[in-house]
């Protein structure tokens, strides 16, 4: 499990990041992480170097694209076979992280923790949005994902590298439709996502509707002009 690296984009985590770590460090300490601290203003990377976490600070806010992009560039320079984006509030489970291997090891690029891949059902306005992304998704691409919106994902050494020398794009729905657009091969496995452990996630409902609007334009109408 030395081959993966958690990739652990941080903003105004100081609630979240000491256990969320901790408990890497206690229970999972084969895995490798680095903490991506996207210029906080609270004390989230104070509680990192009072820990001796693995931190790449950012002096500036990047937003969640060069975030994650900073920590992908982190995983390429160290020759990472595969890296996971892992968020740092506590709602990704460390103990999916083998299915999620063993699935990238049987050949593909993206892997996705999906909360829906075993049937699962949600009918709340967030999911719903989600399957109108994943609708959009199998149209422009033909391929099923369930769970687009799940921000769980694994992948492959060459799409390390397409994050961290080509592409200028986040880790969003669009992204990896595009890159599927482009010969990426994409599973899922099942997974359970927690609750936030403390504070309050960005995406309330009038940004979680931006959110899925701008996603489904992106999908449908944008990538037509996207080139690598």
């Amino acid at each position: 499990m030395q081959d993966i690296l958690l990739v652990i984009p941080s903003y105004n985590e100081e609630k979240n990041i000491q256990t969320v770590v901790g408990e890497l460090e206690r229970d999972f300490p084969e895995l490798d992480y680095i903490v991506v601290n996207d210029g906080s203003t609270d004390r989230t990377a104070q509680i990192c170097r009072e820990n001796g976490f693995e931190l790449l600070d950012l002096p500036v806010n990047l937003g969640l694209a060069g975030c994650f992009q900073a920590g992908m560039k982190y995983a390429y320079k160290k020759g990472y076979r595969y890296a996971i984006q892992f968020d740092g509030d506590g709602q990704h489970r460390p103990e999916y992280i083998e299915a999620m291997r063993k699935k990238m090891d049987e050949g593909y690029d993206i892997v996705i923790g999906s909360r829906f891949v075993d049937g699962a059902k949600d009918y709340s306005p967030r999911m719903i949005g989600s399957r109108l992304i994943a609708g959009a998704i199998r149209l422009t691409t033909g391929v099923k994902i369930t769970d687009p919106t799940s921000g769980m994902r694994m992948f492959s050494r060459q799409m390390i590298q397409e994050f961290a020398l080509r592409l200028n794009y986040g880790p969003e729905p669009d992204t990896i439709s595009f890159l599927v657009k482009q010969g990426a091969k994409v599973a899922e496995v099942p997974v359970r996502i927690s609750e936030r452990l403390a504070g309050e996630s960005y995406l309330k409902p009038l940004v979680a509707a931006k959110y899925m609007v701008r996603m489904l334009i992106s999908i449908l109408f944008i990538q037509n002009f996207r080139k690598r």
